[in-house]
């Protein structure tokens, strides 16, 4: 049987998804695209439902309760404008941040509200080794269509945390982090790290809280031009490059 009305409730109740407040309080969340479906599926996450367009040809997850639905349909539980085939609902995973964080380089973002940015710094944060993400409350939400789309696929690669940040690093660097933020006030000459370092990014439009910058080591990227600063995942990159490159091999 297909689904052709956008008015069916299974098709309603995964459209709330697209919602912030609907997946907090679900805590699932929508995914689109046979990779998205492919990472999560294989990063062991569960997918609780999957909705095929008519004619797609896809393999559900084993315990996925499959739809087929109309193109109409699929593009209702869209937000990009070219779904491609299948829609999963998928149950998000706990942010809570650990007891002992992993060793490593772990990447805090502190207010980065773009979901674009959060994505594509997720992204960066996988492809350079990072042992993980933690955002403050102020961010963007991690799991909301745009975040995931820019993430590729990033966000089931490494686990992703959200707190109060200033609880949070002082945690970290009771655990042996070195605490380095991206400050246009900070120095131009990268301190000695160490094995562990917590690398913070701040928001676009505002940087790095007073609050959290007292915690941390400042470090200002050396600017030849005349541009003033970086978009905020354009400067996770770079920073995510020399950081990564410049700690202490294990």
């Amino acid at each position: 049987m297909v689904i052709e009305s956008r008015s069916n409730e299974r098709v309603k109740e995964a459209r709330k998804l697209l919602l912030r407040k609907e997946r907090k309080e679900s805590g699932l969340h929508l995914i689109e695209g046979e990779k998205l479906v492919g990472e999560a599926v294989s990063s062991g996450a569960r997918v609780v439902s999957c909705f095929l367009e008519q004619g797609f040809v896809f393999s559900p997850p084993e315990n996925a309760v499959t739809h087929v639905v109309s193109r109409a349909v699929l593009e209702s539980l869209c937000e990009s404008q070219t779904p491609q085939g299948v829609v999963a609902v998928v149950e998000t995973p706990s942010l809570t941040p650990p007891e002992r964080y992993p060793g490593g380089l772990v990447v805090t973002l502190d207010g980065v509200q773009d979901p674009g940015n959060v994505g594509t710094i997720l992204r960066s944060a996988d492809a350079f080794g990072a042992s993980g993400v933690l955002l403050s409350p102020a961010c963007a939400d991690v799991y909301a269509p745009k975040t995931l789309r820019a993430a590729m696929g990033s966000t089931y690669h490494l686990p992703v945390w959200q707190g109060e940040l200033t609880e949070e690093l002082v945690r970290m660097k009771q655990q042996g982090f070195f605490a380095l933020c991206g400050d246009l006030r900070g120095s131009e000459t990268l301190p000695a790290l160490t094995k562990n370092v917590s690398l913070v990014i701040g928001s676009e439009g505002s940087g790095v809280s007073a609050e959290v910058a007292a915690l941390c080591a400042g470090y200002r990227l050396a600017m030849r031009g005349r541009a003033e600063s970086l978009n905020a995942s354009v400067a996770a990159g770079v920073l995510l490059y020399v950081v990564s490159g410049a700690m202490p091999r294990v």
